[in-house]
């Protein structure tokens, strides 16, 4: 009985944790207004709650539900008695932990307390919307009710169904159905035939070229963003997820792209008037040589030095971008402006459309060089020297060439994001070059899966997209983070759509050490007998 107590306690502490959490970023405000849109509830508004109140109510009585279910995982099996004790304790400190937070709010707020000083994103409303508009301690009271219910009502469900029969069924049943349809023999010629893969990759490109024409300026403005991102994500794969370098100054080859066009095609402070296709191969090249130079002294130092050293160089480059010493050469803090544009034909690029194909064309190319590279002997040796580089070493494969040519690569595809990202922008300062571009795109490699291509493009949109559409998480972004990457890596370790070298790493089932040894010791035992 103490152990089932004791998984209701925990689990009703972590969703207590979260709904506090999500309060004070502003998720729940900004969730109640997209079901407002979805679900727009009329018929109950004469109880005296707006249709935003009962949203809000609707999404946290889910998440009581999915406390009690929790409550009774890895817990069976369990009596009903047992279930009902289990989910209701977990309810009832998830409406603990939530109703005192609201309360603590609420009652602040109602003394004229400024919580944005502290907290941007708890507005008066917010706080009174989480409360249920209504005094500080009936809210609270209310939260408590709601999640004492909702959590038994998930822990009955969970008893009633067996959670985790169920789960099992259900991956069972699709792992066969997905199976006996793929052993169709006309599924089998569809896929075994070479045309099927041309088809595909004719209508990804139809889409890709149509949807920018369909999507305002906002929005190709928020694909061209998310398309510079997949190439620095790209770029940093190579070195982290394939050749295993831990670089936290990779931001610093970002900045050299982005004012190499800014310095040769701007009108100030040089005026030289390159040609931009000109600035585009220069950046390319410069980044490169960056990471060559970067890599030959700090290569020898792995794991927590390097991220350090590499770190260092990042904010050195940050650094001398806005220094008033070189102001006259760089722009200093105001940074530079009027950057020029590529023209194919005759034609400017100055419209966010145009840029999306030019940044998805770039994307395209850089995933087939990133693909040719990863299935390469270069690719082989990357991934030889991540799993042990004292091993690759001594297999034949020179570690320090293959450090350089990953620095430099990436770098170049650094390089040429920044590069795209400062002519779109026809500007570019020292605040497009901090800390933050490196986080960020370490987070989406990692998010979308270290060593795959199409794991990065899926933590670009995550982190990189999503926000644009949860714009109350912008001040956030820090905790969102850090809340993304602690439940990646406890229920998703390998990433979103990881590659299948990494799957089978995080999830490839060995024999225990007991049959490993029975397996070894059995021939011999077996001829001593006879």
């Amino acid at each position: 009985m103490r152990k089932h107590l004791i998984h209701g306690l925990t689990s009703g502490i972590v969703f207590g944790i979260i709904t506090v959490f999500l309060l004070l970023i502003g998720f729940l405000s900004t969730i109640a207004d997209l079901l407002l849109v979805a679900i727009n509830i009329k018929s109950l508004e004469s109880a005296g709650l707006s249709a935003q109140t009962l949203n809000l109510l609707l999404f946290l009585g889910l998440l009581g539900v999915f406390t009690g279910i929790r409550a009774l995982r890895g817990a069976e099996p369990l009596s009903w008695v047992q279930a009902i004790l289990s989910s209701t304790l977990a309810g009832l400190v998830h409406g603990l932990i939530a109703g005192s937070a609201g309360f603590i709010l609420g009652t602040l707020t109602d003394n004229g307390v400024k919580l944005t000083t502290y907290l941007s994103a708890m507005l008066p409303q917010t706080v009174n919307l989480y409360i249920l508009n209504r005094a500080p301690l009936d809210g609270a009271t209310s939260l408590l009710l709601l999640f004492t219910l909702t959590g038994l009502v998930g822990g009955l469900i969970a008893k009633g169904l067996g959670s985790r029969k169920v789960g099992e069924r259900a991956g069972a049943f699709w792992q066969t159905t997905v199976t006996s349809v793929t052993e169709l023999p006309a599924i089998k010629r569809v896929q075994s035939s070479p045309i099927t893969r041309y088809v595909i990759y004719g209508i990804l490109l139809l889409i890709v070229f149509l949807l920018p024409q369909r999507l305002g300026q906002y929005w190709n403005y928020t694909v061209g963003t998310v398309g510079i991102y997949v190439l620095l994500g790209l770029g940093l794969n190579i070195v982290v997820g394939l050749a295993g370098l831990l670089d936290l100054g990779y931001v610093a080859f970002f900045a050299i792209g982005a004012y190499t066009v800014a310095l040769m095609t701007a009108p100030e402070p040089h005026a030289l008037g390159i040609n931009f296709w000109v600035a585009l191969l220069s950046g390319l090249v410069l980044a490169a040589l960056a990471g060559i130079l970067l890599g030959v002294p700090v290569l020898r130092m792995r794991g927590d030095y390097l991220a350090i050293v590499t770190l260092g160089f990042g904010e050195i480059i940050r650094v001398l971008s806005r220094s008033d010493l070189l102001t006259p050469f760089t722009g200093g803090p105001r940074g530079v402006r009027d950057i020029a544009g590529p023209t194919i034909f005759g034609k400017p690029f100055n419209s966010d459309i145009d840029f999306v194909y030019l940044i998805t064309l770039a994307v395209i190319l850089i995933i087939f060089i990133t693909n040719r590279l990863q299935n390469s002997r270069v690719g082989r040796a990357w991934v030889a020297m991540r799993e042990d580089e004292t091993v690759a070493q001594a297999m034949g494969i020179d570690t320090m060439k293959a450090k350089l040519l990953a620095f430099s690569i990436g770098a170049a595809f650094a390089g040429v994001g920044g590069v795209l990202f400062a002519s779109r922008n026809q500007f570019t300062g020292p605040e497009d070059h901090n800390l933050m571009v490196s986080i960020n795109v370490l987070a989406l490699v990692i998010v979308g899966g270290m060593g795959s291509i199409p794991g990065v493009i899926a933590g670009a949109f995550v982190l990189k997209g999503l926000p644009e559409v949860l714009r109350q998480l912008e001040n956030f972004r820090i905790l969102a983070f850090g809340a993304l990457l602690v439940v990646m890596m406890i229920w998703r370790p390998e990433g979103l759509i990881p590659s299948a070298r990494r799957q089978l790493e995080m999830h490839g089932e060995e024999p225990p050490p007991e049959e490993v040894i029975q397996q070894v010791t059995k021939p011999a035992s077996a001829e001593v007998e006879s």
